[in-house]
């Protein structure tokens, strides 16, 4: 007998961070008892950390468990063919009550060789940020090896590193080897490839409550990083109920949806489509069923459903594999 697949919500994978805070549970509703959690894995593959299904009659399933009996049915004919039954994206939340590590991650070539794994090309979607609150982006001028460890070891990096200021709806599309941090006071959603793969640089000499400062690696990024100067901030439109493109890379795709009223949704089965709530509240109109959903929530559309409908007053990320 075919399953009939639905609309699948996971239940959130919450991470105590040293930088984290209590804004996931404030602003995004999550239910989180430390005031200390910097981030929520909304889908994950990664090792030991899996997503379970939430809602339905698939509620308690791995999403790993899913893939291995349907994989073009969750993951799409096109996604399947060039992955395998593994899930390629990483969908998260997270709240930077303090400014997170300066870091930057390998691509593929250097990930796989080094720790079998995929790259970290990643996006980020502002959804809140407080006031004069900013982002590291990549060097102001292009740098060099020299260079930057000059700067590393007299402990003035930050001064050839470009900083932006923020707010929300503003995204950024970070390639392999940028160097990166995202600054205190900001909430962002984003997408990255499936991969947990971080070069952690300079983290303001900071320790934890054991008095350890945490781990460093420098000698790793050396040869990751692209000393070049990088243009990360995307413009993007906002037509009503249509997917707007913001980014367009071989890792994903993912277009911005300001969505009042509703918008029929018809698409093929060759990849998933996973859409982020980022304000608001919507629901999915699918097989005489409505699925609701508001801000923080995140679901993942299995690929073999390919007519559908949004409804409702929300600013949605959508995302797949193109």
């Amino acid at each position: 007998m075919k399953m009939k697949l639905y609309p699948l919500q996971f239940e959130p994978i919450l991470k105590e961070r040293i930088w984290g805070g209590t804004k996931l549970k404030s602003y995004l509703n999550k239910s989180i008892s430390s005031d200390l959690t910097g981030e929520s894995w909304e889908i994950a593959t990664v090792e030991n950390d899996v997503s379970i299904v939430k809602n339905g009659f698939l509620k308690g399933k791995s999403l790993n468990d899913l893939i291995n009996e349907l994989p073009e049915a969750i993951l799409g004919t096109k996604v399947h063919a060039q992955f395998g039954k593994q899930f390629p994206l990483l969908f998260k939340y997270l709240d930077a009550r303090e400014d997170l590590s300066i870091q930057l991650h390998p691509n593929d070539e250097l990930a796989k060789k080094r720790h079998n794994s995929f790259g970290k090309t990643e996006m980020w979607y502002v959804m809140q940020a407080d006031e004069e609150a900013r982002l590291i982006v990549g060097f102001k001028q292009k740098s060099s090896p020299k260079d930057y460890l000059h700067h590393l070891e007299n402990k003035t990096l930050l001064s050839i590193l470009d900083t932006k200021k923020v707010k929300q709806g503003d995204v950024f599309f970070l390639e392999t080897g940028t160097i990166h941090a995202i600054g205190a006071g900001i909430v962002i959603a984003e997408i990255q490839q499936t991969s947990d793969v971080t070069y952690r640089v300079y983290d303001f000499d900071r320790v934890d409550a054991h008095g350890n400062t945490r781990e460093l690696h420098n000698d790793l990024a050396l040869e990751a990083i692209n000393y070049d100067t990088v243009e990360t901030q995307k413009v993007y439109s906002r037509n009503e109920n249509h997917s707007n493109t913001i980014v367009n890379c071989p890792y994903f795709t993912t277009n911005f949806i300001p969505l009042n009223g509703s918008s029929m949704i018809s698409k093929n089965a060759d990849s998933f489509t996973v859409y982020m709530c980022v304000e608001g509240d919507f629901e999915i109109l699918y097989n005489n069923a409505i699925y609701s959903y508001s801000k923080g929530d995140t679901v993942l559309v299995p690929a073999s459903l390919t007519d559908f409908q949004l409804a409702g007053s929300a600013s949605l990320l959508e995302i797949y594999i193109s």
